[in-house]
């Protein structure tokens, strides 16, 4: 008896191909552009978090420019600059993890061992930037506040470097000279961040500021919040780190051309809900499509009930059931839904292991989650589609059924 149903739904799709390939056609297409439309969801949210996999996402990052309004007695114009005593004043902020301010030095800073020379960029920075920077130490370490009370000329350098300037040579203990003063190398890292973020050098920010004359001045200050920290939380530390170097200062908290923060918590909570939105969109387009061909699948079957009424009363007559008759059309329904989905899925997921990686998507993969939801719904959806019209039939008296 099931071989006999089967049989003859084969049947009817064979005699009727071109109608059955349209129908199976048009759900195929909705469950193959979900599939692809939530990989390529999924590429653009990994690429996102792939930026930022550099800086650590609960840091916020302090920068000065010129005042443009006046504040309690000084004039608008002036050039804001970051001290010591900044770094200091986060540092003391109940709500600071990681505190670190960053010093670029001045005129020459090429690079000399052995013979070779290189130029590379040079951070001058506090211990806690190896948090902030999600720095990798790969051998000997990284800086310590040792290094930045007894102004150290230690380095640390990152892989890049030594592969251009030391070769094979294991570079810890060995003195570079960076312009004019040699630096001991106490430490090698990596960074998730690519090849840029492994060309530098981090020196001391104390011993930085002597031997390049920079004072006590510090170009950018940053610090790190409880990872537990939401987002409006974080505004609110952000708010009082920005009140207190404005009190520092003499400058108006408000006016963010003096004094500006980038808080990492709210960029990343911000993008987030984007994509929150982005999804809802590709699931509303993507379900819309399937519901398009499962409307077309209804259809069909209607067609294909009408078209068959004096076979239906004639089974009915001989002593089919309502029930049966029922079962043979939804049985239909659910095959044409089934298959076809299934197709469309795997044509999807075979389309989506072909994307190359690149700048926009990054491991565009499918949710199989997702997909097993969508087949699921695509099955009751057909069984809907069968269901009514099988039903409408199977009311029809079977004397009425064979004069039609």
């Amino acid at each position: 008896m099931i071989l006999d149903g089967w049989r003859e739904i084969a049947e009817s799709w064979w005699r009727h191909r071109f109608r059955t390939a349209v129908t199976a056609g048009s759900v195929a297409w909705g469950v193959f552009l979900l599939v692809v439309l939530l990989a390529a969801g999924t590429g653009l949210e990994n690429n996102l978090r792939w930026e930022y996999r550099d800086d650590a996402v609960n840091s916020i990052w302090m920068y000065t420019g010129r005042t443009s309004r006046p504040w309690k007695g000084h004039g608008a114009g002036r050039s804001v600059e970051f001290l010591n005593r900044d770094y200091v004043l986060l540092d003391e902020l109940e709500s600071s993890e990681a505190v670190t301010g960053r010093f670029y030095p001045p005129g020459d800073t090429t690079m000399r061992w052995n013979g070779r020379v290189g130029s590379f960029d040079i951070r001058a920075t506090h211990p806690g930037h190896q948090d902030i920077e999600q720095s990798l130490i790969t051998s000997g370490r990284f800086l310590n506040d040792r290094d930045i009370e007894q102004r150290r000329k230690v380095a640390v350098v990152g892989d890049r470097v030594v592969a251009f300037l030391f070769g094979d040579t294991d570079p810890i203990g060995e003195w570079m000279v960076i312009g004019d003063a040699a630096w001991k190398v106490v430490g090698v890292f990596t960074d998730v961040g690519g090849t840029r973020e492994t060309q530098l050098v981090y020196i001391p920010v104390s011993t930085a500021q002597v031997i390049f004359g920079g004072g006590d001045a510090l170009n950018i200050l940053m610090f790190t919040v409880p990872l537990e920290t939401t987002t409006e939380q974080s505004l609110d530390i952000e708010r009082e780190a920005v009140e207190a170097l404005a009190m520092s200062h003499h400058l108006d908290p408000d006016d963010g051309s003096a004094l500006r923060a980038r808080n990492n918590l709210e960029r990343f909570a911000d993008v987030q809900r984007i994509f929150t939105w982005l999804r809802g969109f590709i699931w509303l387009v993507g379900l819309g499509t399937v519901a398009a061909g499962v409307v077309g699948v209804s259809n069909i079957m209607l067609i294909s009930v009408q078209e068959r009424t004096r076979e239906l009363g004639l089974r009915k007559a001989l002593g089919a059931t309502p029930g049966q008759l029922v079962r043979m059309v939804v049985q239909e329904a659910i095959a044409l839904t089934a298959v076809s989905g299934y197709l469309g899925l795997i044509l999807g997921v075979g389309l989506v292991q072909l994307i190359p990686e690149n700048e926009y998507l990054r491991d565009p993969t499918v949710d199989l989650n997702a997909a097993l939801v969508a087949t699921v719904i695509l099955v009751v959806a057909g069984t809907l589609a069968g269901w009514f019209p099988a039903r409408r039939a199977a009311s029809i008296p079977a004397t009425e059924a064979l004069r039609g």
